[in-house]
């Protein structure tokens, strides 16, 4: 690609691809940072050229054969979609960690499929998430345009389609809903969503880097996260001294770099793999 990078942002990109010997952890969201957002969530696609350097770069993590040494380059996708719409909507490449549910769900892509972590809810959880269920289907009724998506241990208020006044009706009926179960609500892009297992994407890195440096046999990890709405901010919050947070889109961030959209971080990307595997 021919994509010029802004100089701070390419200086961070050589800084964090030196061969120093420790693991590159490249953890992506979906929506807003590879695919465009859109108003049906079933029809959201990676850009063209997101694709591609996804694929690309998923290339890089197959462990090495024969003489061939391992990767220390790892992948995963990091969504507050549920795993199995992420991984259909996403097709990550084999090899790739998949964290689902704002990291709720976890997976590993292998040649066989998606191997996941079993996700368990007390008794209490369920009673909770039936409760929250009927609240958030009560606070839509009537509300064209609003809807509840339901996830295993969420469910997810969606208002992009609806009108201000209806929106804002629906939010608070959401948010009251919450306040009631002791639950906290996060609110993304036209989103709310509220969980009965708490967890989030911040703590989601955190358990990555710690099984990538497991699996590549370093306790060294970097991380480059990329993320678009305020959700991503809890994983821009985990990375210190060495890694590389990057915004994608408008909006206050705690990330130190900046891109415009899912065909600049496709760039990121392929300027990563050419440092990594120079042509």
């Amino acid at each position: 690609m021919s994509e010029q990078l802004d100089p701070a942002l390419d200086g961070a990109l050589h800084e964090f691809t030196a061969d120093d010997g420790a693991a590159l952890l490249v953890a992506l969201d979906f929506d807003g940072t590879l695919a465009p957002l859109v108003d049906d969530p079933t029809a959201s696609r990676m850009t063209p050229a997101a694709r591609t350097a996804v694929d690309e770069l998923g290339a890089l993590t197959v462990p090495g054969d024969g003489d061939a040494p391992a990767s220390r380059v790892r992948l995963a996708l990091v969504s507050g979609r549920d795993l199995d719409d992420l991984a259909t909507r996403a097709a990550p490449p084999v090899g790739s960690y998949l964290v689902g549910s704002h990291g709720a769900e976890t997976g590993h892509v292998t040649a066989d499929g998606v191997e996941t972590v079993p996700l368990e809810l007390s008794d209490s959880q369920r009673e909770d998430l039936e409760a929250l269920r009927s609240a958030l289907e009560a606070a839509v009724a009537g509300r064209e345009g609003a809807w509840v998506q339901h996830k295993p241990s969420a469910a997810v208020l969606h208002t992009r389609l609806a009108g201000p006044e209806d929106s804002a009706a629906a939010v608070e009926a959401a948010d009251a809903a919450a306040d009631r179960l002791g639950l906290e609500p996060m609110h993304g892009k036209d989103v709310v969503e509220i969980a009965v297992l708490p967890t989030s994407k911040g703590e989601a890195l955190r358990r990555l880097r710690t099984v990538v440096g497991r699996d590549v046999g370093t306790e060294r990890v970097r991380v480059l996260y990329a993320g678009d709405d305020t959700t991503d901010e809890k994983a821009f919050a985990v990375l210190t001294s060495g890694d590389l947070a990057l915004k994608v889109g408008h909006g206050e961030t705690l990330a130190a770099h900046r891109v415009a959209g899912a065909d600049d971080v496709a760039a990121v990307l392929d300027r990563l793999r050419a440092a990594l595997r120079p042509s």
